[in-house]
Formats: C-alpha cells, structure tokens, sequence
C-alpha cells in the first residue's frame, strides 16, 4: 500500500512539472464568466464569433487573449512541408 502511494505521488509530481502551459496561447479569444474559471476563463475559440455563440445566453463575455501571438501560429504553419509539393511514385 504505502509503494502504491508514493509510485502516485511520483507519477502525479511527474505529470506537474511536465504539462505545458501553452493551451491559453493557441487560440486568440477566450470567454470569461462565472460558469469559466478565474483568470482567463476558457480560451479555446478561434474566431470571436464562435466565442459569442457560446457566450450567448450565459452570463460571459469574449475578450482577445492576451497571451495569443500570431506571430508563433505563423513560423508554426511555415515549417510544416507543403503537401504540394511532394512527389507522387
């Protein structure tokens, strides 16, 4: 019992220094509201009007993330290959 309980202590410290923070930073909007969190809330939309869709009927409102950086989504979509150019056998 008391190895199950340490090798869950190490697996859950493990976990915690690994999980990258960076899920607020891929999406440029996020919704705020009682129902959301603290802090940003839920940053997972791609588009303000998805946001407002989802806000609409809740107490929440949509506001710009302001940990996003375009700039990163950019180099990201430039260093994947271009299918088009591939060659086909």
């Amino acid at each position: 019992m008391r190895h199950t309980v340490w090798a869950l202590l190490a697996l859950g410290c493990i976990g915690a220094t690994c999980a990258t923070p960076a899920a607020a930073r891929d999406y440029p909007y996020c919704i705020k509201g009682c129902d959301f969190g603290s802090g940003l809330g839920d940053c997972s939309f791609t588009t303000y009007q998805q946001c407002q869709a989802t806000a609409s009927g809740l107490v929440a409102t949509c506001v710009a993330n302001p940990y996003f950086n375009q700039r990163d989504v950019n180099q990201r979509a430039d260093l994947q290959p271009n299918r088009s150019s591939r060659r086909r056998y």
